[in-house]
């Protein structure tokens, strides 16, 4: 498992990532205020605003007791919710690192469109991949996903610092740390186990945000862009003047 830290992206156009934040403590709100149990058993509350893709399709319906919103709007009520303290931290490290630069490279408004675009995609094609299943999906991983399409297309050739396996560090190129992520979920979507990780959400998020990048970016930011420049070079120290 790969886990990003930083990147050296610098922002163009704006000063503060003000949407990415905002979703950011939007996610750690609901975690807490579900999971306080103030409103109930935190497993039952999830379940309402999850996508069950029988209950999306018509096929079953939740008990009375459930409370949540109708069937096609979990689509977007699921971003929010997690299942537990490392799927929500997991997945704000990844929109935390990668989220700013997609904001600044799109816009606050349209970035907030392609971000709930992806989410919403990813849904559907985890729904449409196991549409029998009453497997409740919850996190906001699919939309992140589609974050990371967007980083791969727009600055392969940044640097990201991360941990490989939580432990060792590592030094790539976005191309190379992104792509190999993104393959990763597209080899166990198509053969690993369906177990606690929704795979075929993050497939549909990336193919959402692969094809949605082109069309939600600024006229301006180019495609494939080069590194960021290095940074300028200290001055060198002057010597006094004499009689110091």
């Amino acid at each position: 498992m790969v886990m990003p830290i930083y990147d050296d992206t610098p922002m163009r156009y704006l000063r503060r990532p003000v949407v990415n934040w905002a979703l950011i403590g939007l996610n750690i709100l609901v975690f807490v205020l579900v999971h306080s149990e103030l409103f109930g058993d935190p497993l039952t509350i999830t379940r309402g605003f999850a996508v069950i893709p029988r209950v999306l399709f018509g096929e079953a319906a939740l008990a009375n007791w459930v409370v949540g919103p109708p069937a096609p709007l979990t689509l977007v009520t699921s971003l929010f919710f997690h299942s537990s303290v490392l799927h929500l931290l997991g997945n704000m490290l990844f929109l935390y690192v990668f989220g700013d630069n997609i904001e600044d490279a799109m816009g606050s408004l349209h970035y907030l469109l392609f971000y709930l675009s992806c989410g919403v995609a990813s849904g559907v094609f985890f729904a449409y991949a196991s549409p029998h299943t009453i497997t409740p999906l919850v996190g906001a991983s699919g939309a992140i996903s589609g974050v990371c399409a967007a980083f791969l297309l727009l600055h392969p050739r940044s640097t990201i610092f991360g941990l490989v396996a939580g432990v060792f560090p590592i030094r790539a190129a976005a191309w190379m740390f992104v792509g190999t992520w993104i393959v990763l979920q597209f080899l166990n979507a198509l053969f690993g186990e369906q177990g606690h990780v929704a795979w075929f959400a993050h497939v549909g998020g990336i193919l959402a945000g692969l094809a949605l990048t082109p069309l939600f970016k600024r006229r301006s930011v180019r495609l494939f862009a080069p590194p960021p420049p290095p940074p300028p070079p200290l001055p060198e120290n002057i010597d006094a003047p004499p009689g110091f």
